[in-house]
């Protein structure tokens, strides 16, 4: 059983760390005020923080106000609080038809319950007919890992079937595929953003990901109640050349039925794609056809950003982020509410931004610059983290660490256990453990390592280009009753509401323990490395020469 520490004053727990720390930098965490944020950004008014929506425009000018309050300056381009970000955006437009054809006979499927269909091609309607269908494993084509499920074979203008999750997710000891990618912790091969883009960079007709919500991580109604949300993508110069016509999910029974209709064995094939001998699999003679429309168009969306810059090394940079978009509105639930107020995810991080600007700003100016990026889309696909990787305005290559507060848990009890997501990576989990030892607590993996967390929050962007990531904390991961009972009744859902019985005393705790590793790494000369094995780590070595 699972016994919580008192809730304490901050100051105490400033105090456990260090006697010198509580005086010289003890953080002014409010948790009063931090849930007032939530309460003020999970509101209706901010008509859940959709990107591209007069929702965003009220949570920009809000969050600037705050940021400018707490004493930060701007730290976008040319010293501006905003970093635009250009968008293409894709709204469904009317019903859409999804048949299979074989044998003779049609196989219908729904939108909603069966299927589900999107397009990032900015274009009105989206059209696919009669295309072969090929079954091809989990997608994957990883070199360094010696696994190539596509075997050359050519797969344009065919419709493609790919399995959630990595090859040895849930193989049992001893089975040849074990441990070949990271067991049930979820490469970026297992998302379905990756097995998108591999449809698309293929040149693909689409794709479809078998839902089974163990792989995935959570379950359908998480999906088919966002799925009427607009999608965004970056500007691509040649979308058609990137990204498929169309992408989506389909249920288990449902792609059980169409292998069935084309004399195949789901699960059989299933089993075989855990061999790094699996070739794709044509269903025979079965052929998909794909119909509907959507409003395209272009559109900004806003990173908004603070800094406060170092007294002795101001090119250095430690940064904090946390995302400010939500879904917005989108299918309404049983209550009819509409409104996806996104309170945990994520208002409460960017509350979190809000305290550490607050600490920084009224501690000991530090000694390395300090950023704090408020990111937008987030849900779509870390849309704003990926702009701004690409797009940075303070050189990745000098910023020291990037850290990620996403979905911290209301309450007045602190856990002894802290989560990190993608524990081990990096020697940033060494100095968070020697303070969380320091007020008795304890780090701990993602209890749920399948849903690939790591690979689906904001540092990602950055950790691709080499920057050195710490994502603590997070209440999305079933590690206690209270994150379980989020996940199964609030996560992307409209009951992601803030309550007036809640309290962050618990949550200022999390941003206390946050703000003692910015601090440390902000005031120190370290650069924090990414460990042996990890997949940034040649992106990191890279960039050492620049700061020689």
């Amino acid at each position: 059983m699972r016994h919580a520490l008192p809730a304490v004053s901050i100051l105490a727990l400033m105090m456990a760390w260090s006697p010198v720390l509580a005086q010289e930098t003890a953080p002014n965490i409010d948790a009063a005020r931090m849930n007032e944020s939530v309460r003020i950004l999970a509101s209706d008014d901010f008509e859940g923080r959709a990107p591209a929506s007069a929702g965003e425009e009220k949570t920009v000018a809000w969050l600037v106000e705050q940021f400018k309050a707490a004493g930060a300056e701007g730290g976008g381009p040319d010293g501006a609080f905003v970093q635009v970000a250009h968008l293409s955006r894709t709204r469904q437009d009317g019903p859409a038809t999804v048949a299979a054809t074989v044998g003779g006979k049609t196989i219908s499927l729904e939108r909603g319950p069966d299927v589900l269909v999107s397009s990032d091609r900015p274009t009105n309607h989206i059209t696919v007919t009669d295309a072969p269908v090929v079954f091809v494993g989990y997608g994957a084509t990883a070199p360094e890992r010696q696994w190539d499920d596509f075997k050359d074979v050519d797969v344009r203008g065919k419709i493609i079937v790919a399995l959630v999750n990595d090859p040895d997710f849930q193989a049992p000891d001893g089975d040849p595929v074990a441990g070949k990618f990271d067991g049930n912790a979820m490469t970026f091969y297992g998302r379905w953003t990756y097995k998108f883009q591999e449809a698309g960079r293929r040149g693909a007709a689409g794709v479809l990901v078998v839902h089974e919500t163990a792989g995935a991580g959570y379950p359908w109604s998480t999906l088919q109640n966002s799925s009427a949300a607009p999608k965004f993508d970056i500007v691509r110069a040649n979308p058609d050349a990137e990204r498929a016509a169309f992408q989506g999910w389909i249920q288990r029974a449902k792609a059980e039925e169409l292998f069935t209709a084309a004399g195949l064995d789901f699960a059989a094939l299933k089993d075989s794609a855990r061999s790094g001998d699996f070739k794709p699999v044509v269903l025979p003679g079965l052929t998909m056809s794909v119909d509907f429309g959507q409003i395209a168009d272009k559109v900004e969306t806003k990173n908004v950003i603070a800094r406060i810059p170092g007294s002795e090394r101001p090119d250095e940079t430690v940064m904090y982020g946390a995302h400010w978009d939500g879904y917005g509105v989108g299918t309404p639930n049983a209550q009819g509410d509409k409104i996806y107020n996104a309170a945990v995810d994520n208002a409460t991080g960017v509350a979190a931004l809000l305290e550490l600007v607050h600490a920084f700003a009224e501690g000991p100016r530090p000694k390395r610059s300090v950023v704090f990026a408020a990111w937008s889309g987030e849900e779509a696909g870390l849309l704003g983290s990926t702009y701004y990787a690409a797009n940075p305005v303070w050189p990745l290559e000098t910023s020291v660490a990037n850290i990620n507060v996403d979905s911290l848990l209301p309450g007045a009890e602190i856990d002894p256990n802290v989560v990190v997501i993608g524990k081990g990576k990096n020697q940033l989990d060494d100095i968070l453990a020697r303070h969380a030892t320091e007020t008795s607590r304890t780090l701990i993996a993602d209890p749920a390592p399948q849903a690939g967390a790591f690979y689906r929050s904001d540092h990602f962007p950055l950790a691709l280009k080499g920057v050195p990531a710490l994502f603590p904390a997070a209440g999305f991961t079933g590690a206690s009753a209270a994150s379980r009972d989020y996940v199964q009744n609030r996560y992307h859902q409209p009951t992601d509401e803030w309550d007036s019985t809640w309290t962050m005393d618990a949550a200022a705790a999390d941003v206390a323990l946050i703000y003692a590793v910015g601090r440390e790494l902000a005031d120190g000369d370290q650069w924090p490395e990414w460990n042996a094995g990890a997949e940034f780590g040649p992106a990191r070595d890279a960039s050492k020469a620049s700061r020689r």
